[in-house]
């Protein structure tokens, strides 16, 4: 059973892990003269040597063979890598390409698809307040698809990578650090040869020899710690979830696209017009629905138990 301090303590955490997700564009921003498959390769290069000696430390040598153990879990992972591996890209793609508002509103629109998709494959039943979210999420995206003439591809490539991702972990149901380290040393060496091939061909620049161009100790820093970025705020997911109800945690995910959105507006001053203003409009009032009803379902059923234990007494 966990205490008031390990509810503090896991709250504190998952802002905190929240707050970091929501504020990466900026970090991104700073890596902008480095091609972006060179960051998505060292972001896995440097995240799966971190993932995996933390993983060394608490669960030994053999966390690897356990996990991969579990019935469906090598092939199942392998895929979650691919997809993983796929928003990251894309990710940091769009945001050195000024795509950073396009980008939060694919992590506004994921809870509405990872409801949708949970109909499709998992037979969940959708309440009626979660029908009209998901109905209102779907207006904005067509009157921006309209308007605009296309598909806001790239939110809804982030959005349903994300979804598709979160469904296979939710099929596996294994530990958030330990898939991470799967995925991350299926993905190790295919990241290890980008480099290797980038530096060859010279389009890398990572502690280049003496008299080569490179992009600076700075930067080969920042790429390195970039690592570390990607894999601490899932490590502190990872603890929050296991202290901190899963509907707190629900409400607490919109800080990180929240931020992103601020930051491309405010920051990077991404154009945003009255015709974008109403497409988003349309999907916050579905989230506002979507996050109230999960918010009194939450409630509800804390109330159930205690009204329970006093018709007992």
């Amino acid at each position: 059973m966990s205490t008031n301090a390990d509810h503090r303590a896991g709250l504190w955490v998952a802002i905190a892990s929240f707050v970091l997700w929501g504020l990466m564009p900026l970090y991104w921003h700073l890596l902008k003269a480095v091609p972006s498959l060179q960051i998505v390769a060292h972001r896995v290069l440097w995240s799966t040597l971190l993932v995996v000696a933390w993983l060394l430390w608490k669960n030994g040598r053999g966390w690897l063979r356990a996990a991969l153990a579990r019935p469906r879990a090598a092939w199942m992972l392998g895929l979650s890598g691919l997809l993983i591996g796929f928003n990251w890209s894309l990710y940091i793609w769009a945001v050195n390409a000024g795509h950073v508002v396009e980008s939060s509103l694919g992590y506004f629109i994921n809870p509405l698809l990872n409801v949708v998709l949970g109909v499709a494959f998992l037979r969940e039943r959708l309440s009626r307040a979660q029908w009209i979210a998901v109905a209102l999420a779907t207006a904005g995206v067509l009157w921006l698809t309209t308007r605009f003439g296309q598909p806001p591809w790239i939110a809804i490539s982030l959005a349903l990578s994300f979804a598709l991702y979160g469904l296979l972990r939710k099929l596996l149901a294994i530990d958030a650090v330990t898939g991470l380290g799967v995925e991350s040393v299926y993905l190790f060496l295919p990241a290890l040869a980008v480099l290797v091939w980038g530096e060859s061909h010279g389009q890398g620049g990572f502690l280049p020899l003496e008299g080569a161009p490179g992009w600076g100790l700075g930067l080969d820093a920042l790429l390195v710690i970039g690592g570390a970025l990607t894999a601490l705020p899932l490590i502190g997911f990872a603890f929050a979830v296991r202290r901190v109800p899963l509907s707190v945690v629900g409400l607490l995910q919109y800080i990180a696209p929240t931020l992103q959105f601020l930051t491309g507006v405010f920051v990077f001053h991404e154009a945003f017009d009255q015709d974008r203003l109403i497409g988003f409009v349309f999907i916050w009032i579905g989230l506002a629905v979507f996050a109230l009803d999960g918010a009194l379902r939450a409630r509800r059923q804390s109330a159930a138990p205690a009204a329970v234990a006093a018709g007992k007494a």
